[in-house]
């Protein structure tokens, strides 16, 4: 899959910006705060619908602006498609793909797969397990498509039973009718997210060695309430009841699930370096992009922004050689300076475009402007 052409209007800093992109690499040079995040984020937008940044929809459109455009043309799976998200002041989120609208904007999540690398991925180590769990859900749904809708499924019941317990009811018809439905997604949920653990762990564990080398054993590994034997959702809201009637929330299910993180058999929240912390992300990110190959049939396209800061030479080395395989297709990637874009043109060899970042706006490079002649 290719995105072809980009084109903003008016999003966070940029105000217009038209782009035409190379198949291979797209570099974004600059200072910090230009922009060069803000450009990655729209080309998220497109896939997700939402800004990686967590932000909520109102803080997208530019400072005095009452409109925000998006426009990708794509070639995917050798067809031309367009997506297009419009927002504006007092008007909902639009998101059209070849100038249809979604009705739900779930429908969509999954059909343009894009894997993100960014110092925000700290949060997966550091962060708490709603973190973990977003990783999951983001990286599973994109794959299987009715992961997604019995996410929603199990979340609405999850919120529906905690209202029941807030308000003191006692009806168990009631309970049941929502307890049964929660549990089928459940057991969706758990038996997806345990195989998709086992799946990932290979990956990963393959990914790290080839960034960070030998001697560090990385592992990761799934930890539900539902993994004891001959434990159901049934089971566990039965066994959890006074305590759930007490508390008044659901305190047992797969919104309590979570990813042990462990380096060399120690945690790695508590005990990981800065630059191991980085190794573990950009491994986990790149098994990530390696799962969506192989459960969509499609090569996502992978966005590196600042990913080399807090590495040493030799890792940074590993990762230029590993970004470089051919088996990475379309790459946008963010720097302060050029040295490591021109390292990764120099060993894909192929196309690529640069572009200087500068208050929002982009302006191309030409190939020999200032390039690094070993091996261009």
């Amino acid at each position: 899959m290719i995105l072809q052409k980009l084109t903003i209007d008016n999003f966070k800093n940029i105000a217009r910006a038209r782009l035409e992109l190379s198949p291979k690499i797209n570099g974004f040079l600059g200072d910090n705060g230009m922009g060069k995040s803000n450009l990655l984020d729209a080309v998220y937008f497109l896939s997700f619908c939402k800004s990686f940044t967590g932000v909520s929809d109102s803080l997208i459109t530019r400072r005095d602006e009452i409109f925000c455009m998006l426009k990708g043309e794509y070639i995917r799976r050798g067809t031309p498609e367009e997506l297009t998200v419009g927002m504006g002041t007092g008007h909902r989120k639009s998101v059209k793909r070849r100038g249809k609208e979604y009705m739900r904007l779930s429908e969509h999540i999954g059909t343009f797969p894009l894997v993100l690398v960014s110092p925000a991925d700290i949060d997966l180590i550091r962060g708490s397990s709603d973190e973990r769990r977003r990783f999951m859900d983001m990286v599973i749904s994109q794959g299987d498509r009715r992961y997604l809708d019995e996410l929603i499924r199990y979340n609405h019941a999850v919120e529906q039973r905690n209202r029941m317990l807030k308000d003191g009811c006692t009806d168990s018809g009631l309970f049941a009718a929502v307890e049964m439905p929660m549990a089928r997604s459940a057991a969706y949920l758990h038996n997806a997210r345990a195989s998709w653990t086992e799946e990932l762990a290979k990956l990963f564990a393959e990914a790290y060695a080839s960034i960070a080398g030998n001697g560090e054993l990385p592992e990761l590994s799934y930890q539900s309430q539902l993994n004891a034997p001959g434990t159901d959702m049934m089971s566990l809201l039965d066994e959890r009841r006074q305590r759930d009637i007490a508390v008044k929330y659901t305190t047992g299910g797969p919104h309590r699930d979570d990813i042990d993180l462990q380096l060399s058999g120690m945690p790695m929240r508590r005990t990981a370096s800065q630059g191991q912390c980085k190794t573990f992300t950009i491994a986990l990110r790149l098994a990530q992009y390696e799962f969506l190959r192989r459960a969509t049939g499609l090569r996502p396209l992978l966005l590196l922004d600042d990913i080399f800061d807090k590495l040493d030479a030799s890792r940074v080395e590993r990762i230029i050689t590993v970004v470089g395989r051919p088996e990475f297709g379309q790459i946008f990637i963010t720097d302060t300076n050029r040295t490591h874009l021109d390292e990764i043109m120099t060993r894909t060899g192929g196309d690529y475009s640069l572009w200087s970042v500068t208050d929002g706006q982009f302006e191309p490079i030409p190939h020999d402007a200032g390039q690094n002649t070993n091996g261009l």
